[in-house]
């Protein structure tokens, strides 16, 4: 567990990551988001292997077959990483590996796939799982005069057609 722990340390250490470690082996690891603001991910070194978890969403409101359905498909061009729901329905990215493959090379690929999966696909998410809520958020929005510019990435979603 030591070289596994002192290894994750230094690439986090490099990398410039906002990290912590609660307990021995143990670390929550905040990465920086482009769609999604920011990821969590906890890194947890056991006896024999690392198991790494990243919340994405919360369970969606509608559209969960075609969210899960989505989530599938895209577990097949992950590496290292995976789409897992809980018994809740969130929606997490997950890993496991054992410790005989953390090398500084492997952790850093995996935290990118970590960011892929959870920032590349937040918006998608979004959309498939929670298409009525942002529809409702914007217009609630606009009907209070305040800002929608968080919104812009779903503008194909509140956008009303037009009449030529």
């Amino acid at each position: 567990m030591a070289d596994a722990a002192s290894i994750i340390e230094q690439v986090l250490t490099e990398a410039d990551l906002d990290w912590e470690s609660p307990n021995p082996g143990n670390y929550v690891v905040k990465l920086p988001g482009t769609r999604k603001l920011s990821t969590t991910v906890s890194l947890l070194v056991g006896k024999h292997s690392l198991s790494l978890n990243a919340f994405v969403i919360r369970h969606p409101d509608e559209n969960e077959p075609g969210v899960h359905r989505w989530l599938l498909e895209r577990n097949l061009k992950l590496y290292g990483v995976s789409y897992a729901v809980d018994r809740l329905g969130d929606v997490y990215v997950t890993s496991k590996l054992p410790l005989s493959a953390i090398t500084p090379e492997e952790i850093d690929r995996l935290l990118g796939s970590v960011l892929e999966a959870a920032d590349g696909g937040f918006n998608t998410l979004l959309e498939l799982g929670f298409a009525s809520a942002i529809r409702k958020e914007y217009a609630w929005r606009v009907s209070r005069g305040e800002s929608t510019r968080n919104l812009d990435a779903f503008a194909h979603l509140t956008r009303r057609p037009t009449t030529d």
